[in-house]
């Protein structure tokens, strides 16, 4: 049986004092998990308080009915956080939202239970589905999937430099046998790459670059930036922990151009306030101190960024 591990809220700390909770704010975590984040931001709210939990995992859903379900000030839906808007539109909150938490990427629940397909040292099915209740599976996908689309998934959502190598072996494989469990896929990655980079198995990048693809992480991530600008009130924060670099890249990019405002050409003499800037950056960029890294070793890639939505 695999060992399961604890899972741990990377940066929390760092990402409530981002929040700046106030004792009667409205919030939305709008990634679960387990709660950790949720809890914490609970511990700070006053009786008035408000919190929204969002996941598209049923598992989380499940656990946050479980933990928080007597809790006035809470609730859960099931779904993405790309419909953040929606959500606050039905609960009258549009614009008037003084904190939104996006933890990005994979739980280590979700890791480390081998029946969902995510970790490439655990033998299971090839699901990666957050949602397993609806959409297509890993093993669907590599079962129709031209040669040309997988080696494009792995290169843009795993920065895979063997893309081609390892989609021509996945498909020669399928040929043969159904590609249905998370090892034989590893296995097959392994053998198609060439150069192994150190402490760094073969694998991680094209199990980082499906699951991304099946679960349209990146996607999402930017439709809930841009409307992260309508939810939030004045003075709303908007924090965001990434695990990768095309995450972090997206976070950076929209908070940077936010804070800029409205392009012109650079010779006309426009002000700054007249530029429309719709975000103050907060800080510069937050990673885990060792004694967190020594806690929870998942959290070495962890990246927060920090904004505040401008009046």
């Amino acid at each position: 049986m695999a060992e399961i591990v604890a899972h741990l809220p990377v940066l929390l700390e760092e990402a409530l004092e981002g929040l700046k909770i106030k004792e009667n704010g409205i919030y939305i975590d709008g990634t679960f998990g387990r709660g950790g984040h949720s809890g914490a931001i609970l511990a700070q709210l006053g009786e008035e308080g408000q919190l929204l939990g969002i996941d598209k995992d049923p598992e989380a859903v499940r656990a946050a009915q479980t933990r928080f379900g007597g809790d006035n000030r809470f609730a859960i839906v099931q779904g993405t956080f790309a419909a953040i808007k929606n959500h606050a539109v039905n609960r009258w909150w549009l614009g008037k939202v003084d904190g939104i938490l996006l933890d990005l990427g994979v739980s280590s629940p979700q890791l480390d239970d081998s029946n969902r397909g995510f970790s490439f040292r655990l033998e299971g099915p090839l699901d990666m589905r957050m949602d397993f209740t609806s959409g297509m599976s890993a093993a669907h996908w590599l079962a129709q999937a031209a040669e040309r689309e997988i080696a494009e998934v792995l290169r843009e959502y795993g920065e895979e430099r063997f893309a081609r190598r390892i989609a021509r072996a996945i498909v020669a494989a399928r040929q043969e046998s159904p590609i249905v469990t998370t090892l034989r896929l590893a296995e097959i990655v392994r053998q198609a790459n060439p150069a192994w980079e150190r402490d760094k198995d073969p694998a991680t990048r094209s199990f980082q670059a499906i699951r991304i693809f099946i679960n349209s992480e990146l996607e999402d991530l930017e439709i809930a930036l841009a409307q992260a600008l309508e939810v939030l009130g004045p003075g709303g924060r908007l924090a965001v922990i990434s695990f990768h670099s095309l995450e972090d890249r997206i976070v950076k990019r929209f908070m940077r151009a936010q804070s800029r405002g409205d392009e012109f050409p650079p010779d006309l003499p426009v002000r700054h306030a007249q530029l429309n800037p719709r975000l103050q950056l907060v800080g510069k960029a937050i990673r885990p101190g060792e004694a967190e890294l020594a806690r929870n070793p998942r959290a070495r890639s962890a990246v927060l960024r920090i904004a505040e939505k401008l009046s």
